[in-house]
């Protein structure tokens, strides 16, 4: 077996989700639940098919976050896995919509921040291991942090 280190590319301001999922309908099934949940939405996904045809689909309504999708979807290349890039939209905006897509199994990571997929292959086979997310802590909040932290989250209306 051998184990790949996969980069991530998105635009600067861009979130990504990457997940797995079963069957050919999670293109439109989640495209369907991004676009009820936020009409104006402007994303980009990509599925890699395991089975059949094994082709990787794709849709979206941003035609580059859609390519750029299939970029990062061709470069992972894991059976039932897909890629998710938000334009204009943070995951905590969606990710009860998409959860709630009977396809989809689970989510390794939610982020804008630099993003690595651990990918595993054997053979013809491919699979994600794990996601390399952001840096590493470099120490525990303090009391102002804290204070900060609270403040930041009632500032932007996720806590009141």
């Amino acid at each position: 077996m051998e184990i790949k280190l996969i980069d991530i590319e998105r635009p600067e301001n861009a979130n990504v989700i990457i997940g797995q999922t079963h069957f050919i309908k999670t293109v439109e099934d989640i495209h369907e639940a991004l676009v009820t949940s936020l009409p104006m939405i402007k994303f980009g996904v990509a599925f890699c098919e395991a089975s059949g045809a094994r082709l990787i689909r794709h849709s979206g309504t941003d035609t580059e976050l859609e390519e750029l999708a299939v970029a990062n979807a061709e470069k992972i290349g894991a059976g039932h896995s897909f890629v998710l890039i938000l334009g204009n939209a943070f995951p905590i905006n969606i990710m009860k919509s998409l959860k709630a897509v009977d396809e989809v199994l689970y989510l390794f990571a939610a982020t804008a921040n630099p993003l690595k997929v651990i990918v595993a292959e054997e053979g013809d086979q491919r699979g994600i291991v794990g996601v390399l997310d952001g840096d590493k802590p470099v120490g525990v909040e303090g009391e102002k942090d804290i204070a900060d932290r609270k403040d930041l989250l009632r500032k932007i209306g996720y806590k009141f």
